[in-house]
């Protein structure tokens, strides 16, 4: 089953959405063994509904889950792996930030029998919305930046390389499940590396996955609003157009739209999901800067490959705030898109979506 037909300049999320308040007030229950089974399924269903309901409100075209059962975009992923000793964060006092995080140690081969729940994730999706959607997972190089060098492994490249193979079952998976948009998402830590690296470890990941697209968000940071890294892109190209993937979703609006222009300066044939929502910025962007944002992205890429996204996941930012900045998402797109269109207001022209490898376009 294919995705229904979008819109021109789709418009999608990233991942993560904002947390309810009651969910944060749960969080501190559940740490404390204060629910049972029951009463956490009921709490995390009752929280995808709540992102799903407000992206759908919106009118956003291709929703997620706001990534909710997983109580943290990494953390949450780390109960399924088996092989890992946690350890104590390095720092405990002050403002919450990267070095306050729990970190691993391997203790053996890393392993993940059970997956890595995102299977529950598709199968409430898929009964909860008549919205197409995407699946999202941290990449292999996300994951090990947690993870310290030690056991059997000499670095963290290492560990990566034996988290790529675990991802891809879990995509093969998802794919066979009947996901039909999955994405991965590295963080700017793991651009250290020699970018063909890179490449070959999400080709790894996605290696055998047959979908209709393959995302790969490459993300600045956006703990407590602190980056991790040179905010550019630019070290990336060429080498990462040569991935598999289908579209690279990047942050532009936190930049002021720098290095939109990269997709002309080296003929990069991927789509684009452009960043226009500043989540690094408490304020809420009209839809007319939203639009001349698109126009930006538009002077140097083709509408048909342009999709339109926030910079990243939305879990950094209260409800009211994330929602009302999906809306001026939506709106100011709107406006892109009737000029595009040259229709009246309101009414957009559609393109089909692309046929998955291996498929026929009427399945």
């Amino acid at each position: 089953m294919t995705t229904p037909s979008l819109p021109i300049l789709p418009t999608t999320v990233v991942g993560s959405y904002a947390i309810p308040a009651w969910l944060w007030a749960a969080y501190e229950k559940i740490e404390a063994g204060g629910f049972g089974a029951m009463d956490l399924a009921e709490t995390e269903n009752d929280a995808v509904e709540t992102a799903i309901r407000d992206q759908e409100r919106a009118g956003v075209d291709l929703i997620s889950d706001g990534e909710m059962r997983r109580q943290g975009f990494i953390v949450s992923i780390f109960k399924y792996f088996r092989g890992l000793r946690p350890l104590e964060p390095r720092r405990k006092v002050g403002v919450l930030a990267y070095d306050g995080h729990v970190l691993y140690e391997p203790v053996e081969r890393i392993s993940a029998p059970d997956g890595l729940g995102t299977l529950k994730e598709l199968d409430y999706l898929r009964q909860a919305t008549t919205r197409p959607f995407k699946i999202t997972l941290p990449g292999p190089l996300t994951l090990a930046t947690q993870i310290r060098k030690g056991g059997p492994y000499r670095d963290r490249l290492e560990v990566a390389a034996d988290l790529a193979p675990i991802l891809n079952q879990e995509l093969r998976t998802l794919a066979a499940r009947g996901a039909r948009n999955l994405q991965l998402d590295d963080v700017y830590q793991s651009f250290l590396m020699e970018p063909k690296r890179l490449v070959e470890l999400y080709d790894r990941c996605f290696e055998g996955v047959a979908v209709e697209r393959r995302f790969w968000h490459i993300c600045f940071g956006t703990l407590e609003g602190f980056g991790f890294g040179e905010r550019s892109y630019r070290p990336l190209f060429p080498a990462i157009a040569s991935a598999c993937a289908d579209q690279l979703v990047l942050e532009f609006a936190n930049r002021e739209m720098a290095e939109s222009g990269l997709w002309r300066e080296f003929d990069c044939s991927k789509e684009l999901g452009a960043g226009v929502l500043d989540l690094k910025n408490f304020y809420v962007e009209s839809a007319e800067l939203v639009a001349r944002r698109i126009r930006r992205v538009l002077e140097t890429v083709p509408a048909e490959r342009v999709w339109i996204n926030p910079d990243c996941g939305l879990a950094r930012l209260p409800r009211y705030l994330a929602f009302a900045k999906l809306q001026a998402l939506v709106a100011g797109t709107g406006q892109v898109r009737y000029e595009l269109a040259g229709t009246e207001p309101g009414r957009t022209f559609f393109r089909p979506p692309p046929v998955a490898p291996g498929t026929s376009s009427d399945t």
